[in-house]
């Protein structure tokens, strides 16, 4: 339970964070693409339940820290049921922030609430895009 709560506590810090942050450049150079294409891929791993695919979206420090593929699914499926089950996904602006790029993703959870998944990511040496993070925070005046 205190591992829960810490995680929720991170995830906020971090929302705060990347929102306070604002834009800082123009957001014509991000990829937006690659980013929904990589969060609909990882959140079909997550409906399939296959972990290995969906710890591979991750950048290679939250693999470390979440050390194998089960953990990191058991992780997210106890700490983030709106991404792991939703019921509606619409993606939101694709933006630069002091902390990295940004990706707005507004999910009906498995249980009707609406929420804003802030997915942060991290540039490849090879070029390609991982995630580095994903925050949530309740958004109850939209609809996904």
């Amino acid at each position: 339970m205190a591992h829960a709560r810490f995680w929720k506590m991170v995830a906020v810090a971090g929302v705060s964070a990347l929102l306070a942050t604002g834009s800082v450049r123009a957001e014509e150079g991000l990829d937006s693409s690659a980013f929904h294409k990589i969060i609909k891929n990882q959140m079909s791993a997550f409906a399939t339940g296959n972990a290995q695919a969906a710890f591979s979206f991750a950048t290679s420090s939250l693999q470390q820290r979440f050390q194998t593929p089960e953990f990191f699914m058991e992780m997210v499926r106890q700490g983030y049921q709106p991404v792991y089950k939703p019921q509606s996904v619409t993606f939101g602006r694709s933006k630069m922030t002091k902390l990295g790029p940004t990706q707005e993703v507004y999910v009906t959870g498995p249980n009707g609430q609406n929420w804003l998944a802030l997915y942060s990511f991290e540039q490849q040496d090879d070029g390609s895009w991982k995630i580095s993070g994903c925050y949530l925070t309740k958004a109850d005046g939209f609809s996904a």
